[in-house]
This record gives structure tokens, sequence and C-alpha cells, in this order.
């Protein structure tokens, strides 16, 4: 359940730092990068939601403050003041790394048989992929 709740975390994280860079995103591509970065987290919103009940659907209770997800969460806070280029960048990164977070949760869903996760995470996996390639793809 650990696993699942780190992902939680993470996933709120992400979802926090792409707003962020969504409002704060300038420069030549900002419109596009304005667009997919708020694709991006509106996806990651309705994720979030999910993870959580499912969470509660095993019979945990899922963290829900800040200071639950700082303890939890490998993605670290965004700058503001970063450039277009490395706003792409970093959260290309945590692309990435919410993707080691949810093949932890996979291996542990599958260890137990618990098909309910196994089909959400499998989803999220194929999600935070895609989502790697579009910022790669925008660099």
């Amino acid at each position: 359940m650990e696993s699942l709740h780190r992902v939680l975390a993470d996933s709120y994280a992400l979802y926090l730092k792409t707003q962020n860079y969504h409002w704060n995103v300038t420069g030549p591509n900002f419109k596009s990068l304005h667009e997919l970065f708020e694709l991006q987290y509106t996806n990651l919103a309705a994720a979030i939601d999910e993870i959580a009940e499912r969470i509660r659907t095993l019979g945990d209770k899922a963290p829900g403050t800040f200071d639950a997800f700082a303890k939890l969460t490998v993605i670290k806070d965004g700058d503001a003041n970063a450039s277009a280029s490395q706003m792409v960048s970093d959260l290309e990164a945590d692309q990435h790394k919410i993707i080691t977070s949810l093949k932890q949760v996979l291996d542990d869903a599958q260890e137990n048989g618990d098909e309910g996760t196994i089909a959400l995470i499998g989803e999220r996996i194929s999600v935070h992929e895609k989502n790697a390639w579009m910022l790669a793809s925008s660099k």
C-alpha cells in the first residue's frame, strides 16, 4: 500500500508543478507549452482522484495533506522563474520518475493478484510515457 501512497503523492506533486509551469511559462513557445501543460495537469487532476479512491477501495486512508505528500514524493517543487526549456526538461524528468513509482505499484499489485490496481496503474504508465514523449519532442 505504501507504493500506492507514493504514487498518489508523486501525482499530486507533479500536478502542482505542471500547473505552476502552465501559469508561468514564457517565450516564443508560450502558447503550445501553456496548452500542453494544461492538458497534462488536467489529466493528473482526474488521476489523483482515481488513485485516492483505489486506496480507499483497498481499505486504507488516502494521504491528503501537503505534509504527507512532501514526505512521500520524489518530485521536487518547480521554479516559476525557470526558462521554458528548463520547465520542459524538468517535467520530462519527472514523468520518468513517476513511471518508476508506478512500476513499483504494478509489481506489488501483480504479486498480490490485485487486478483493479493493475488496470489503473497500467493506464497511468501509458499516459506518463506519452507525456514524457510529448515533452521530449517539445525541446
